[in-house]
């Protein structure tokens, strides 16, 4: 639970928070060719009758891979949701136990589902399976995926070094 105020500055170093940043921005521009395709569809398939084949498949791996995409960076800025209702009336101290908490439970989770989505990765390539229309083999969607929980795996680390920094100042 990293300050996610406006100008907060993320955990974790430099290098890190621009590598985060411009991946999340990478994930806003592949949503953006999400809009754009689909306006194109719906045009060509309105005035023309006839729409970008497949769009709804890429509609489906390209938005799942840009939500991947914007992990890294809302748990390195701390804009995850959060129960503030919680932690609202409680000490400095009681915050940073919290903060730590989920900063450990993020890094544990995002370890486990990267592992998880390696091996889902192994299990697509070897069975190549496919979209319907497009016939565009799933597993290509996995490998933006897998670096976005990568990066996600180090800023949770850096996360939860830096609620351990609070932490032990106990401010």
């Amino acid at each position: 639970m990293v300050d996610a105020s406006p100008g907060a500055a993320p955990a974790g170093p430099g290098w890190l928070a621009r590598a985060v940043e411009a991946w999340a921005i990478l994930g806003g521009l592949l949503l953006l060719t999400v809009v754009l395709l689909t306006a194109w569809s719906a045009t060509s398939g309105v005035v023309l009758a006839k729409p970008l084949p497949g769009d709804v498949e890429l509609t489906e791996m390209l938005v799942a891979v840009a939500v991947f995409m914007f992990l890294p960076w809302c748990q390195l800025t701390g804009a995850n949701v959060t129960a503030d209702i919680f932690t609202a009336r409680a000490g400095p101290r009681t915050v940073a136990v919290f903060s730590m908490l989920s900063a450990i439970l993020a890094l544990a989770f995002s370890a486990l589902l990267a592992r998880q989505m390696v091996l889902g990765l192994l299990d697509y390539r070897e069975y190549i399976e496919t979209t319907t229309i497009l016939r565009i083999p799933i597993w290509y969607a996995y490998v933006p995926s897998i670096a976005s929980l990568v990066l996600l795996v180090v800023a949770s680390a850096a996360s939860t070094r830096e609620a351990w920094r609070v932490l032990r100042r106990g401010r």
